[in-house]
């Protein structure tokens, strides 16, 4: 590139975008701005929009990239007075009538052309229903060597890129071979993101003991739920960590909440409705907690896409529901109920000391067999963390490799 090429612009974050096509020409009225691609696309941009995503410091902070432009307290509507590409291939708009000329990196509108997006709001991976006919047992990683690496050794990303992926995708990941020293569990969240600490600690041992407050920290056998629906907010991750297993019996057992769900809709439409639209008490009976949340055993958005179920028989508390809801809401609770029990859902597997399974704890039940205590040791370590940190730690994976691309191609 010749020395007086201007350099491409910043951008309004902290991402690197790659520029895979070059945009050949542009267009302009008043109130649109389009782009025609070496490809043939033709992106249209509002000037309006164009305005507030600018990168410059009117418009956002520089040391921070956050916005600080308050669109109302321009003297007007701003028009596009000018449009052209520059020699770096960035987009030059001159804005009337403020007379500022913007420049915005051609990579970044590529990636942000909503002229031509068919879907706004598409998951960072997509989501994979499965039963246990499909998936007997959980994607599995090999991560004996993982904590001896640096978070930032490029296996050791690829690795957890891995598992994030799987995460979103399926729900449900197994780390496998990795230490059985208490507190493993907190080195493995801590590259993920923060903790959510919870009535039953930071980290809590999953294990039979005198006077449990919970059914899990006996040795009988479990439903299958997800945890603590009694909160506004259920956790969105869960992480089990296998320390001890010599017992007889105590098989895991995981199935796909939003498979079970879009079976229902399918067999019984109205039970499904039911369930969707009922609310449910969800409380916790602890001698030393009292949580309480009402809300639909089956969340959907807006698009009537699944979000969410909570599912858990051991902590629903006295329904309180209009008088003629009743009858029909547990109507559709027993349905449910017994598709919960039908072998296919299930996907079956036994924890091995060293083995780490990540959960979305919104998605998917998990259960477990009754186990003998007196055959042996069963102990697990758990800890709850977001969706949001699977999230964000995958986009800041993703957009460290599309900064080394970069690099490498102005090397």
């Amino acid at each position: 590139m010749p020395t007086d090429t201007p350099p491409l612009p910043i951008t309004p974050d902290y991402d690197a975008w790659p520029i895979e096509v070059m945009p050949e020409r542009v267009e302009h009225t008043a109130g649109q701005v389009t782009l025609v691609w070496a490809d043939g696309r033709r992106s249209r941009y509002h000037g309006i929009w164009l305005r507030e995503n600018a990168a410059d410091d009117s418009t956002v902070n520089p040391a921070t990239r956050e916005r600080i432009l308050d669109l109302s307290r321009l003297a007007a509507w701003p028009s596009v007075a000018a449009a052209w590409l520059d020699d770096a291939g960035a987009l030059n708009v001159t804005f009337a009538p403020e007379d500022r000329t913007l420049r915005f990196h051609p990579g970044w509108l590529r990636a942000h052309d909503y002229s031509n997006a068919r879907q706004f709001d598409a998951p960072l991976v997509p989501v994979i229903r499965w039963t246990g006919e499909t998936h007997a047992v959980p994607q599995s990683l090999d991560a004996g060597d993982w904590l001896a690496r640096d978070p930032d050794d490029r296996d050791a990303r690829a690795l957890l890129d891995a598992a994030l992926t799987a995460v979103l995708g399926h729900g449900l990941v197994r780390l496998r071979n990795l230490p059985t020293e208490p507190g493993t569990l907190a080195r493995i969240a801590e590259r993920i993101g923060p903790v959510r600490p919870t009535n039953f600690g930071s980290l809590f041992d999953v294990r039979a003991k005198p006077e449990p407050d919970s059914n899990a920290y006996t040795s009988i056998a479990l439903p299958p739920h997800v945890d603590l629906p009694t909160r506004e907010y259920q956790p969105g991750l869960q992480l089990l960590h296998c320390l001890e297993n010599s017992v007889e019996g105590g098989q895991a057992v995981m199935m796909d909440g939003f498979a079970v769900a879009d079976a229902l809709r399918d067999r019984d439409p109205r039970a499904f409705e039911t369930l969707t639209t009922v609310t449910w008490c969800y409380a916790n009976t602890a001698r030393t907690t009292d949580h309480v949340w009402h809300a639909p055993m089956i969340q959907l958005d807006a698009a009537g896409r699944l979000v969410e179920v909570r599912i858990a028989d051991f902590l629903r508390g006295p329904l309180m529901a209009p008088f003629e809801a009743v009858e029909p809401a547990y109507e559709a609770l027993m349905t449910l109920q017994r598709m919960l029990r039908e072998p296919h859902f299930a996907m079956r597997f036994t924890y091995r000391p060293g083995d780490l399974v990540i959960f979305d704890n919104r998605r998917l039940l998990h259960a477990r067999d009754a186990f003998e205590g007196r055959s042996g040791h069963r102990w697990l370590q758990g800890c709850y963390l977001e969706r949001d940190e699977v999230r964000s730690r995958l986009r800041m994976l993703r957009r460290a490799e599309r900064q080394r691309r970069v690099a490498a191609r102005d090397a």
